[in-house]
């Protein structure tokens, strides 16, 4: 079974080859990445419970989904992908910013990504894959927003950090959710 590639960047997103997934990791170095937000249209962000058996992060609160692109594989394909494969989803989907970031995970693990940020739509009810997700939930923006505030261990370093850049990128292009 060949081991899952991971592109290696630069800040300004210029390839710099590849590397093996758990190795990048390791090494904590720049490497792309996906993260999709997806809303209901009664405003509502569906959130997902990583699985437990994930090499980081098991068992916390995130976005809808995340991953990274394959080599060759853009990031909406990759954002498309992956929402498929987690949340049984498919929907349009509309790159909003990108940023970087680099943490400390569990596992003596960094992350180090460039993660370009998607958002989209949808009223269909999630069909989890159970190996990826263990469950989701619909949350109101200020409800998410407070239980952050009180329980930041039970979500990702990363959905916290982007959690309000996207909140504002919303409010800035004036969508409706």
């Amino acid at each position: 079974m060949k081991k899952e590639q991971v592109i290696l960047v630069d800040s300004n997103d210029t390839t710099l080859g590849c590397m093996e997934k758990f190795e990048a990791h390791r090494k904590g170095l720049l490497h792309r990445a996906i993260s999709v937000f997806l809303f209901n249209s009664n405003g509502q962000w569906i959130l997902q419970q990583r699985a437990s058996n994930k090499y980081h992060s098991n068992s916390l609160w995130s976005n809808t989904c995340c991953t990274h692109p394959f080599p060759g594989e853009s990031t909406l394909e990759a954002a498309h992908r992956r929402l498929s494969e987690e949340m049984g989803l498919n929907c349009d989907l509309k790159p909003v910013f990108q940023f970087v970031y680099k943490e400390q995970l569990d596992n003596e693990l960094t992350e180090h990504e460039l993660d370009h940020v998607f958002i989209g739509f949808s009223d269909k009810e999630p069909v989890i894959n159970p190996m990826e997700v263990m469950d989701y939930c619909y949350k109101n923006f200020s409800d998410l927003q407070q239980d952050i505030k009180i329980n930041p261990e039970k979500y990702t370093i990363w959905f916290r950090k982007i959690v309000e850049p996207v909140h504002e990128q919303i409010l800035l292009h004036g969508i409706h959710i």
